[in-house]
């Protein structure tokens, strides 16, 4: 084997923690949602469940608590350690669930999705990827919980209504609670990364590598936008779909070979980038895909085999920037920072899902659903012209094991 390939390969240990780590990640976004297509309809049978206004809350306050406390974990798990801090959020998230299933009104609903969402562990669960992974294979390892994520989404679209009309509401949140319980073994088993510094804590020093640092903004920046423009676009892609004649409990099968697929096609890009070191041209091309993708929504005909072609660019290029964006933020991070700087990335993530569903709302009604293709294409070009003042990390070395 050359010195080149051998860089481009999973030790045996990374396999473990990549395996497990996406396990978890995989297992707790399938207990989240399993609800989402059907907790609107499902909500109206609890008591003050007509009321559209807690549906919104009990819709939108998991987003909102995780945008709150995404920093604060991130921050404990570098002080604490990732694994004692996963552990915890699994747990808060787990109480969360039991909470909504044996609610019997929308604001006992509405709680149990506020500590659902309180639950913020995913800068820890990333941070403890990275400490885990050289920087050579860190793309890849972050597309392995990108690809679970997609994966647990599409899955939840096919699974989700069956499962409600057998379990009901409540069903699918003691399902839930006990996924994420499931999650919490592995976790348990696993060691905190031998690679990790354990240092003296300096907001200071925090305060200047991280939330002062042009690069690490620009990257933040970015997960925030394609989140808003995901968001949007997904407001009016499904109505336009309806009026192409395929019915809602049909999309399924539209978006998981779609899905699917784009993650196949996103390793290309992935592999590239990490054989030659230079992520920065990928990157850049990959939201260039994003942009004509969006673009093309407004102008392409209403026909689902084009459709189909746009949303597989679509999704390639979103799958492509998920796996570069926290790969590139967990490089620029000092090691010791990494869990705020990845809070700090969650953050602006989480708010980019807030901001792009008000976005695709208002617009969608006050001016049509290409208006709302067209500012989401602008908001992407706009977010690639400061994405060229991003520096290249240049070729990265291994380091031991």
């Amino acid at each position: 084997m050359t010195r080149a390939s051998s860089r481009i390969r999973f030790t045996a240990q990374e396999w473990r923690a990549c395996l497990a780590l996406s396990m978890l990640y995989g297992l707790r976004m399938l207990g989240l949602f399993l609800v989402f297509p059907v907790l609107a309809a499902e909500s109206q049978g609890l008591q003050g469940g007509s009321d559209p206004l807690w549906v919104g809350i009990a819709v939108g306050v998991y987003g909102l608590t995780q945008a709150m406390l995404q920093i604060p974990f991130g921050m404990a798990s570098d002080r604490y350690g990732r694994r004692r801090v996963i552990l915890i959020g699994l747990g808060i998230f787990a109480v969360g669930s039991f909470i909504a299933a044996g609610s019997n009104s929308i604001v006992w609903l509405s709680v149990g999705r506020a500590l659902q969402g309180a639950g913020a562990i995913s800068a820890a669960v990333t941070a403890f990827l990275a400490d885990s992974t050289r920087d050579e294979v860190r793309t890849r390892a972050m597309a392995l919980i990108g690809g679970t994520i997609g994966l647990a989404f599409a899955l939840s679209l096919v699974v989700a209504p069956v499962l409600s009309s057998m379990l009901g509401i409540s069903g699918l949140f003691w399902m839930t609670g006990l996924l994420v319980l499931g999650a919490m073994i592995p976790v348990g088993r696993m060691a905190e990364p031998a690679r990790r510094r354990q240092t003296d804590y300096s907001w200071a020093r925090a305060r200047a590598t991280v939330l002062h640092n042009g690069q690490l903004m620009r990257l933040n920046l970015g997960i925030f936008m394609i989140h808003m423009t995901q968001t949007a676009i997904f407001v009016v892609v499904p109505l336009a779909l309806i009026q192409m004649g395929l019915a809602l409990p049909d999309h399924w099968q539209l978006y998981l070979p779609v899905v699917v697929l784009s993650f196949v096609l996103m390793l290309l890009p992935i592999l590239w980038a990490e054989r030659t070191g230079r992520s920065r041209p990928a990157f850049l091309s990959a939201i260039g895909l994003m942009g004509i993708s969006i673009f093309s929504f407004a102008v392409v005909p209403q026909s689902l085999w084009v459709w189909a072609l746009v949303l597989l660019a679509f999704f390639t290029s979103f799958n492509a920037l998920e796996a570069f964006l926290p790969s590139w933020v967990s490089r620029l991070a000092p090691q010791e920072h990494r869990g705020l700087a990845l809070g700090v990335y969650n953050t602006t993530q989480s708010l980019g899902l807030f901001s792009g569903g008000l976005l695709g709302g208002v617009m969608a009604k006050a001016f049509g659903s290409s208006a709302v293709y067209l500012a989401c294409a602008a908001t992407i070009l706009l977010w690639g012209m400061i994405s060229f003042g991003l520096r290249e990390l240049g070729p990265r070395h291994p380091r031991a094991a």
